[in-house]
């Protein structure tokens, strides 16, 4: 143990950095090089197939099958050409990564030879089994049947020698067995909502799109290190281990100079994603040792989660290549920062951002505060849902602490942007808005400065925060799939904008019945009536203040927050009325969907749980202990020569220190002996829960508790016990890339 300890930490500094050749050439010449885009398209498809695939891809058309075998010629002589052998459908099952299964493009040519082919066939439609992926009982295990789907969307792209097809993924009955089916009717439902309240202040805006730019961030560690730790290697998170006694407290790291070895992955990483369209633009250091952070520039919803999807499997094989191992667990180390995944989220037309102020006209600056309050109110109405699609057992162990956002969603605005709502709410009707003679419509909406945020504090306590120009979602995961919020956001902020266009338009009915307006002034009364009813109404969501407080825990639940923390009841947010109702009316997920889904998060918290449990008893019984009783022996050695050399009360008190960590360690290794009896009573208990709600729950409450009641033991004897004999590498080590 102590050879293989010392060993690997010995080779972790003798490590070079990889010498990473760039392209010649500089970024923007390379960018997309491996991606089938519309420079592509428009060099191997016919002038006809290049349009009708743009208007498939622009406006929704319909694919025909003779443009799809046109469209699929042209990908195989492209992908021929870059030396492609295979083809894969590239999917996004409920296990939270991705799936593939590569085909190659020989087929028999009738002559007893071969011959390469890829119709158009192959490329919209696949059948891959469906039996061994997560479904939460839509399916049988002897139903194994699913298709998936080509999504023109999303560019196709090589990996290696495979073209790479993204699809979505859909049991033979039709239900969505992935994140990308619900993704798209998501972002369909908020466009629709979206275009309709725009034409209230612009009849030419056709079309709305979700922009989407994420945050990545993660560790790496030493690979040989990381071998070194089975808890590390089985669960993705360190299960023990005392704090250094340097950490992040002098936030020296953040922002700091990038070391060598990591810098050379960061340019290998980001030639290899700018190569398949990934459009990374800043990389840093983050607060914690270890801990780094990439982001792209804001993409299409759709294409960004896509694109995060892929960074993520890229970052894991290049980390290999330099000797390191990405780590993208929310929380791979106690005690200092874990890794969050902001999602930076807004809504565009082809004339602007509408989250962008000032506006050039009052009514812009109207339109601005319309889009603003109703995101507001679909994140007050469904907070709870909003929780429950960044929650995970991973992700549990992030939210509030080492500035992750808490598990209470409200969203901060800066006092700005605050007081421009309030002074429309509060403010005299008549002199918030009247017509003038000459002039048209009048609206004393204050100016409206360029950065609406509170220059003051950026408060990262809070999950949902206003940034100039787009919402922060930051309480989502760093290995989570994008997809699981962006469904629920988009949803939430499409059916506040469908209710408000609802009642603006009954509004409308009313004051031209009632009143002589024109009809263009009668609109503008109405979207001012309801939306000072909804900046009203969606104040509890409303928070500027610190997060972590005691206080706002409790005034978070009179203001109606969903203040829970059990990641088990979290979840079943989406089995609320109002979730169904919702996901139901927008055509985005059925219950039957929504169900499905959610057996197969309860099913996966308890399976997390279940490995940290056999992962720790096992480390604890077969590492720890035999450790801490070997150097129990060693001190017990000790005593018993100084009483055979010394005088027994010279030898007490020479051997007082010794017979004090005797005590301690056999008091602590009693204390992990039965408590890991307990846990493992507990388990047998909780897995003979048929329902896995109830199972789920069982192990949150009832097994999760054992591992920070042991780890505190485990951490303790770390303190005591020779740092010779320690069998595990240390965080000092684990944390600090030489």
């Amino acid at each position: 143990m102590e050879a293989l300890r010392f060993q690997v930490v010995g080779e972790a500094f003798k490590k070079k950095p990889l010498d990473v050749q760039a392209p010649s050439e500089r970024p923007a010449t390379y960018f997309g090089k491996k991606v089938f885009n519309r420079e592509k398209m428009y060099k191997y498809l016919p002038k006809d197939v290049y349009e009708k695939m743009l208007d498939v891809i622009d406006n929704g058309a319909r694919l025909e099958r003779e443009t799809a075998n046109a469209v699929a010629g042209g990908m195989k002589q492209w992908a021929s050409e870059n030396g492609v052998t295979h083809y894969t459908h590239w999917f996004q099952p409920l296990t939270e990564g991705t799936a593939e299964k590569h085909d190659s493009f020989v087929e028999h040519d009738g002559k007893g030879g071969m011959i390469e082919e890829f119709s158009g066939k192959l490329l919209v439609q696949q059948e891959p089994d469906a039996s061994s992926f997560p479904s939460g009982g839509i399916r049988s295990t002897f139903e194994a049947r699913g298709y998936s789907a080509w999504d023109p969307t999303s560019p196709v792209f090589i990996i290696d020698d495979t073209l790479v097809i993204p699809t979505v993924f859909i049991s033979y009955s039709g239900e969505a067995l992935d994140y990308k089916a619900p993704l798209l009717r998501a972002l369909k439902a908020v466009n629709v909502a979206a275009t309709a309240v725009c034409q209230y202040f612009d009849p030419e805006v056709k079309k709305v799109t979700s922009n989407l730019g994420w945050e990545q961030e993660y560790f790496l560690v030493d690979e040989g290190l990381y071998a070194a730790r089975p808890d590390l290697l089985l669960t993705g998170r360190t299960l023990m281990g005392h704090d250094s006694a340097k950490n992040q407290q002098m936030d020296d790291h953040y922002f700091g100079s990038i070391p060598e070895r990591v810098a050379s992955f960061m340019r290998d990483l980001e030639i290899q994603a700018l190569e398949l369209g990934i459009p990374c633009k800043t990389r840093h250091n983050e607060v914690a040792p270890n801990q780094f952070e990439v982001a792209p520039i804001f993409e299409d919803t759709n294409l960004a989660v896509d694109h995060n999807m892929l960074l993520m499997s890229l970052m894991k094989r290049v980390a290999r290549k330099h000797g390191f191992r990405a780590l993208l667990h929310e929380k791979p180390f106690a005690g200092i920062n874990g890794s969050g995944k902001h999602n930076n989220w807004s809504l565009s037309t082809d004339t602007g951002v509408l989250l962008h102020a000032p506006g050039k006209t009052p009514e812009q600056n109207l339109r601005f505060a319309v889009f603003i309050v109703e995101t507001l109110m679909g994140v007050w109405k469904h907070n709870g849902l909003l929780k429950a699609s960044i929650m995970s057992a991973t992700n549990a162990h992030r939210l509030g602490a080492n500035e992750a956002p808490p598990a209470i969603i409200s969203s901060f605005l800066g006092t700005q942007l605050s007081e421009l709502l309030d002074h429309i709410e509060k403010a005299d009707k008549e002199d918030l808005f009247r017509l003038d003679g000459k002039q048209g419509l009048k609206l004393d909406i204050p100016q409206i400065p360029e950065l609406l945020i509170d220059n003051t504090d950026r408060n990262r306590t809070s999950p949902f925060a206003f940034t100039g120009n787009r919402f922060e979602f930051r309480a989502v995961g760093s290995e989570a799939n994008c997809a699981s919020a962006m469904i629920a956001l988009n949803s939430v902020v499409a059916e506040a904008l469908t209710n408000f266009k609802k009642r603006v338009d009954e509004r409308i009915a009313v004051i031209s019945k009632d009143f002589e307006h024109s009809t263009h002034s009668a609109t503008f009364h109405a979207i001012i009536d309801i939306l000072r009813e909804d900046i009203h109404a969606c104040k509890p969501i409303r928070f500027d203040g610190n997060g972590y407080s005691d206080e706002w825990k409790a005034e978070a639940k009179e203001r109606g927050l969903d203040v829970e923390t059990s990641c088990p009841v979290i979840f079943e947010r989406y089995l609320d009325e109002e979730s169904i109702k919702m996901f139901d009316s927008l055509g985005v997920m059925s219950k039957k969907e929504l169900e499905a889904r959610n057996e197969v998060k309860w099913e996966t918290y308890t399976k997390k749980i279940q490995i940290e449990a056999r992962v720790l008893g096992d480390l604890s019984m077969n590492h720890i202990i035999p450790v801490a009783t070997s150097y129990q022996s060693k001190l017990l050695r000790n005593v018993e020569r100084m009483r055979s050399v010394f005088a027994e009360e010279k030898a007490d008190e020479l051997s007082a220190r010794n017979l004090k960590l005797i005590e301690e360690i056999a008091s602590r290794t009693a204390n992990i002996e039965s408590l890991v009896e307990e846990l493992v009573s507990a388990r047998k208990v909780a897995n003979r829960i048929d329902n896995e709600h109830e199972k789920a729950i069982a192990y949150h409450d009832t097994i999760a508790p054992y591992l920070d009641a042991i780890r505190r033991q485990i951490d303790k004897l770390e303190l005591i016990v020779d740092d010779a004999l320690w069998p595990l590498p240390k965080y000092r080590e684990l944390l600090f890339i030489r």
